[in-house]
């Protein structure tokens, strides 16, 4: 039987993935403000590790990034409908050691949004050799899976809503007996836990974890917490964290919990926006966390996740332009482990 690993966001790192915004995506209409926000992301990647980055024009691109250290860049011009890397990126696994990358179906979140192109992305970053000259590759399009729904912790615990795995227009021929017992063998996981309560108003992809409950190391996770009883996530949050509380290590302990607060309110068009702190990367030798122009709330975040990630540098990146898709930091990055890229 084979022996496979999905890698925990805190392992070594090779690179990060970013697939840039153009004019034919979502971002046409504040396309230098995102613009922005992804050059700054950007920058951040390339001071600890190497960056692939998914676009339309390389040279465009080049314009926009100007005097960076190109050796760390990675381009790759391939269409694209939109950018979101960590639901259309491929997800990195090794089996018996050796590093693979699973090619999962990607349907915009159940069908919501074009995808045709975006889906198509993992396959041509791997023909075009994207990837070390030993990593492998596994077509999965039988199934729908997308970055921001799994949590793993690289010793065989996956984290997961069941919001989103089992919502409709993704896998709903499967039983959620049938989707767990599948994702544990193509990951190599012992167990799953699964969040069943939370939500974020204005969020399109049905509860990815990633916007609600994070795994920082083996024994800890950090959680979005509401504690305005006159916000509407009141009751599904506090719900979501009593039952985070019931969760056990692989040992048998309780998690050491911490929590994130519950960002500010942020309206575009009379929508809540989906702002949250949950929805941070984790690099090397760093964090990138989102801010959102909240002083104290951005502090307060800054500092809860310094506890998670004593040793790594927190670093705030304005996520404003972001949540006005729906979206934020993690939601635009895919990371590949050591080895991979």
């Amino acid at each position: 039987m084979n022996h496979i690993i999905l890698p925990a966001e805190w392992a070594k790192q090779s690179g990060v993935q970013l697939t840039w915004p153009h004019k034919d995506s979502d971002w046409n209409y504040i396309l230098e403000d995102v613009t922005k926000c992804y050059i700054q992301i950007a920058k951040e990647i390339i001071k600890r590790e190497k960056l692939l980055i998914v676009c339309q024009c390389e040279q465009a691109v080049r314009d926009q990034l100007g005097d960076v250290d190109y050796s760390k860049i990675i381009f790759k011009e391939i269409p694209t409908n939109d950018t979101w890397a960590r639901d259309h990126g491929p997800i990195s696994v090794f089996i018996d050691g050796d590093p693979y990358i699973y090619d999962f179906t990607f349907n915009g979140w159940g069908m919501k949004f074009a995808a045709n192109l975006d889906n198509q992305i993992t396959r041509e970053l791997y023909v075009e050799e994207s990837f070390n000259k030993n990593t492998g590759y596994f077509n999965m399009l039988h199934f729908v899976l997308e970055g921001g729904s799994i949590e793993s912790d690289g010793k065989g615990t996956i984290l997961t809503t069941s919001e989103c795995l089992l919502s409709a227009n993704r896998n709903d021929h499967f039983s959620k007996e049938e989707i767990e017992d599948f994702l544990k063998s193509v990951f190599g996981a012992d167990r799953m836990l699964w969040i069943n309560q939370g939500y974020l108003s204005g969020d399109d992809t049905d509860s990815h974890v990633d916007t609600l409950a994070r795994l920082c190391d083996e024994n800890t996770i950090a959680y979005v917490s509401c504690t305005d009883k006159n916000d509407e996530h009141y009751e599904a949050l506090k719900a979501m964290e009593d039952e985070i509380k019931t969760f056990k290590t692989a040992e048998g302990k309780p998690y050491r919990l911490i929590q994130l607060p519950m960002a500010d309110l942020a309206f575009e068009d009379d929508i809540r926006l989906p702002a949250t702190y949950a929805n941070f990367l984790i690099m090397n030798g760093a964090v990138l966390m989102p801010t959102y122009n909240s002083p104290e709330k951005d502090k307060f975040a800054k500092e809860q996740l310094q506890k998670a990630f004593p040793d790594r540098e927190i670093v705030g990146i304005d996520c404003i332009p972001l949540i006005r898709q729906h979206g934020s930091l993690h939601c635009i990055t895919m990371q590949f482990p050591e080895g991979i890229l």
